[in-house]
C-alpha cells in the first residue's frame, strides 16, 4: 500500500519519528514515501500519489502545525484516510477524529499504525477503537533516514564558533516519573519502553556516515534507565571516539547517579535539564522532585566533571509571584548560567492540554478557565495579573531578537532590564559582556516542546 508520512516539527532535528515508523512500514511490505514540512514543501502530487496518510505529532507544536497539514489532505484527497500518532495524538482528539483524521494512535505506535495499514490494504474493517493508546513493546527496526532530507538542513551544536551537524535518537521512550505538567504521564503513565541498543548504534551509525559529529540523545529521560545508556555511551565512544553528545535528564537523576558522570563526561556537552522555576512551592505543585537547593547541587556536580547544564525554565504558571522572574535571574546570574539558556525560555507559559495530571489536582482548579482549541490547551490565569503583562514583555523580547537575529546574550541583557524595572530594581547590573557567548555549547535551535 501506498503511505505517506508526514512530520511537521520535531524540534529542529531530523525526524526520527517518521524514520523509525518507516522502516516497520518498508519491512512489512508498503510503499513508503516522507515529508519533512519544517525543511520542505508538501505538493499536492505526492497527497494524490498517497492511498493513506499517517502524520507524526511527537510534541505540541507539531500537533498545531499537523492540523493545518491535515486540512489540506482531507481538501487536496478527501477519500484518503488519515491517521495522527505520536505523543499529542490524543490531545484534541475528540474534535480530530471524523475530521481530521480517522485514527489516532499514541504511545508506541509502530504496531498499530502497521496493523491499521493492514487492515486497510485488506479492505477489512479496521479493527481497533479510532482512538487509541498503544503500550505494547514494539520491535523497532533501524530507521529508515535514506527517505528524508540530509541532516545539513537541520538544527547544529555550536562549539566556540564551529557548526557541527547533529544526529537526534532515541534509546528510550516514555518516563518512569509524574510530573504534573508533562504530557508523558498522560500516556505512558509511569512506564517505560527500551530500544534495543544494536538499533540505535546502527541508527548512530547512518548518522555519522550521513555527516553528524554530536550525537543528541532526545529521550524524555536519557538515565530512566542508566545502565541502558551507559551500554549506549560506551558502544558510541569506542566506534566513534571524536564524537560529541548530549543529554536530556532529570535534577534528581544528575544527582542519584552521581558515580556514572566520570564515564559518561569524555564528549558530553551538555545535559539539559528542566529547572522550571526557583519556586520551591511551584516546584511541588508540579511534582518535579528536586527543589532549589537541589538545581545548584546539579550544576556544580556537572561542573566537576567539566559538563556544562543548559537549564529548561517554564517560568510563568498560575502561582507565579511578581519576584519570582527576578529570582530565577539571580539564580542563573549567580551559577553563570547566561550562557546556558536561550532567552526564550524565560518566556515560557505553562501549557495544560487536555489529558493533563494538573487538571485533577486542587491548587489548578481556581484558575482554570475554557478550553481553547486553537492553542491545544485550557486556558488559565495568574493569581498575579501583572506576572501575565510580564510575560509578554519577555516573550516579545525573544520574539524581535530571535526575528533580528541578534546575539542571545544582547536579548538576555533587555530581558534582564526588563525584569530589573517590575521587581524594582533589585538585579544590578547585567552580569555578561554584550557580544560575548561566554563560549558555552548551545543548539541553534532554542525550543524543548
Amino acid at each position: 500500500m501506498r503511505l505517506l508520512l508526514i512530520s511537521t516539527y520535531e524540534l529542529g532535528h531530523q525526524p526520527l519519528h517518521v524514520a523509525s515508523p518507516a522502516a516497520r512500514m518498508l519491512g512489512a511490505g508498503h510503499d513508503v514515501r516522507a515529508v519533512d514540512v519544517a525543511v520542505e514543501s508538501l505538493d499536492d502530487d505526492q497527497i494524490r500519489w498517497a492511498e493513506a496518510v499517517a502524520i507524526s505529532v511527537p510534541m505540541h507544536t507539531a500537533l498545531r502545525l499537523a492540523l493545518g497539514v491535515a486540512t489540506r489532505v482531507r481538501s487536496v484527497a478527501p477519500g484518503v484516510p488519515v491517521a495522527f500518532y505520536g505523543l499529542y495524538a490524543l490531545v484534541n482528539a475528540a474534535a480530530t477524529i471524523g475530521t481530521l483524521a480517522d485514527r489516532v494512535i499514541a504511545g508506541e505506535y509502530e504496531d498499530e499504525l502497521v496493523r491499521w495499514i493492514d487492515d486497510l490494504e485488506g479492505q477489512a474493517s479496521v479493527s481497533g477503537p479510532a482512538s487509541r493508546v498503544a503500550l505494547g513493546r514494539s520491535r523497532f527496526e533501524v530507521p529508515a533516514r535514506r527517505l528524508l532530507p540530509p541532516i545539513n538542513l537541520y538544527a547544529r551544536v555550536v562549539i566556540e564558533g564551529e557548526n557541527r551537524l547533529v544526529g537526534a535518537v532515541e534509546a528510550t521512550h516514555g518516563c518512569i516519573h509524574r510530573c504534573r505538567h508533562c504530557p508523558l504521564p498522560a500516556v505512558y503513565d509511569g512506564r517505560l519502553r527500551v530500544v534495543d541498543s544494536a538499533v540505535v548504534a546502527a541508527d548512530i551509525e547512518q548518522l555519522v556516515a550521513g555527516g553528524a559529529r554530536h550525537i543528541t540523545f532526545g529521550d524524555p529521560d536519557f538515565l530512566n534507565a542508566p545502565r541502558h545508556a551507559l551500554r549506549i555511551v560506551r558502544e558510541m565512544r569506542a566506534r566513534f571516539p571524536d564524537i560529541t553528545y548530549d543529554m536530556t535528564t532529570k535534577v534528581e537523576h544528575i544527582l542519584r547517579h552521581r558515580e556514572l558522570w566520570p564515564e559518561l563526561a569524555p564528549g558530553l556537552l551538555f545535559v539539559v535539564s528542566a529547572f522550571e522555576t526557583t519556586n520551591d512551592r511551584i516546584l511541588g505543585t508540579l511534582a518535579k522532585g528536586h527543589t532549589v537547593a537541589d538545581m545548584g547541587e546539579a550544576v556544580h556536580l556537572l561542573r566537576h566533571h567539566g559538563i556544562e547544564i543548559r537549564p529548561s525554565w517554564m517560568p510563568f504558571t498560575p502561582w507565579t509571584l511578581p519576584g519570582d522572574l527576578a529570582d530565577i535571574l539571580d539564580f542563573i546570574a549567580r551559577h553563570d548560567l547566561v550562557g546556558n539558556v536561550d532567552p526564550v525560555q524565560l518566556s515560557i507559559r505553562l501549557l495544560v492540554p487536555d489529558g493533563s495530571l494538573l487538571l485533577a489536582t486542587p491548587e489548578m482548579q481556581p484558575y482554570l478557565g475554557a478550553y481553547d482549541a486553537a492553542a491545544l490547551s485550557w486556558e488559565w490565569k495568574a493569581e498575579h495579573p501583572e506576572t501575565e503583562a510580564l510575560q509578554q514583555l519577555l516573550a516579545g523580547a525573544a520574539a524581535r531578537g530571535a526575528e533580528a537575529e541578534d546575539d542571545p546574550m544582547a536579548t538576555f541583557e533587555r530581558m534582564w532590564e526588563i525584569v530589573t524595572e517590575a521587581s524594582g530594581g533589585d538585579l544590578g547590573v547585567f552580569p555578561i559582556p554584550i557580544g560575548s557567548s561566554a563560549g558555552r555549547p548551545r543548539m541553534t535551535e532554542p525550543w524543548f516542546c
